[in-house]
């Protein structure tokens, strides 16, 4: 299982152009640290960025082997605009958020929509969310898929790193099941060690139950 189990080294304060989709109106809007959806996105694209360069390298030299081909030059980022406005069409008023960072695209999935409390099992009312996302996937072979996995910090750290790891790996199994090559796909659990709000409240937790994915553009290099 891929765990991350090091505490987070610094807080992350983003001022970037990062632009997030309002997950019920559809509407584009201007990040801030307020935010609850695109602080958890800045967070996934720094734990992909950070831990993910080994799988990144292996499942590229996989899938060029296999003959798909790579992404170069201002191909890349009109590749990956064009997939992140497919993304917010097929993910208007679901309540995931779409949020662009840099070459990569985010989805925060909150655990309310995904998840029971305590339960890695997904919710049969978020499959068809799930079977959006695939679609999208299938149309753009050319993206690595990260899955990382969230919880907030009730509880032991050892049973939060297991459940998040847990989650993960049932968004990616699913998404896999809808045939997604496996060979895309790499998951992870954090466990409680990126929260995006605070812990102390009620409404901060939910916040941080919450599932990522990180979507990459195949490139050679």
């Amino acid at each position: 299982m891929h765990y991350l189990r090091w505490p987070s080294m610094m807080v992350l304060m983003f001022s970037l152009a990062a632009c997030t989709t309002n997950p019920y109106t559809g509407e584009r809007e201007a990040s801030n640290t307020g935010k609850g959806a695109a602080i958890g996105a800045a967070v996934g694209a720094v734990i992909g960025a950070l831990t993910g360069d080994d799988a990144d390298e292996r499942r590229k030299r996989a899938l060029i082997g296999a003959g798909v081909g790579a992404l170069s030059g201002a191909g890349i980022g009109s590749y990956m605009d064009a997939q992140e406005a497919r993304l917010r069409q097929q993910l208007q008023g679901t309540g995931v958020s779409v949020t662009r960072m840099g070459d990569d695209v985010v989805l925060n999935m909150p655990g309310n929509i995904t998840f029971d409390v305590d339960r890695s099992d997904l919710q049969n009312q978020f499959l068809p969310v799930l079977d959006s996302v695939s679609l999208v996937l299938k149309e753009y072979d050319q993206t690595l898929v990260d899955v990382t996995g969230h919880t907030d910090s009730t509880g032991a750290v050892e049973y939060n790193m297991d459940l998040s790891e847990r989650r993960a790996t049932s968004v990616a199994n699913y998404l896999k099941g809808t045939g997604i090559d496996h060979m895309r796909v790499y998951t992870m659990g954090v466990g409680p060690h990126y929260p995006v709000a605070d812990n102390g409240t009620s409404a901060g937790r939910q916040l941080n139950r919450r599932v990522e994915l990180i979507l990459k553009p195949l490139t050679a290099g």
